[in-house]
């Protein structure tokens, strides 16, 4: 069986990162989702919450599992039988910052390779972070995440549905 491993913050899960995983289900036996257990601080959501609602966003997914990570990305992925680590591009400062980041991969675990899917076009503005500030701000994602984290989002930052 051929796993992927799709690591990421995901606070919020947007739909530019539901695409990518659409996309990897086509290219791996299974997909996993590690959430990255971070500063909950500097989080809109806890890891467990971001966890359920990426859960909640794949359910019709049957090869896609959401887990929480916690450690090192290629210490979680050699532990889950991964034979990639997938990262989402969008442009040209994604790509320096993951070129460097799979260089260290690398040289930790050889037999695991490093993916990259561009994104969509109709994507590549939607980032968590730009989903988070202009949320805080007041603006209305639609179409930039899930419905149910939409809602999710709304109660956070205190906006009427």
């Amino acid at each position: 069986m051929r796993t992927a491993l799709f690591p990421g913050a995901f606070d919020p899960v947007t739909n530019g990162h539901l695409d990518l995983v659409k996309r990897m289900t086509g290219l791996f036996d299974q997909v996993i989702v590690a959430v990255i257990r971070g500063r909950e601080k500097s989080t809109m959501f806890t890891c467990e919450e971001r966890i359920e609602l990426f859960r909640e966003a794949v359910k019709e997914l049957p090869n896609v599992e959401v887990e929480m990570l916690d450690g090192l990305t290629v210490e979680f992925a050699k532990n889950r039988g991964a034979v990639a680590i997938v990262r989402g591009i969008r442009g040209g400062g994604d790509f320096e910052y993951e070129f460097d980041m799979a260089l260290m991969n690398r040289k930790m675990a050889p037999s695991i390779e490093s993916v990259y899917l561009m994104t969509n076009h109709e994507y590549i503005y939607v980032s968590a972070s730009r989903v988070r500030e202009v949320s805080q701000l007041g603006y209305d994602v639609d179409g930039l995440v899930p419905d149910h984290v939409r809602s999710a989002i709304r109660e956070r930052v205190g906006l009427s549905r």
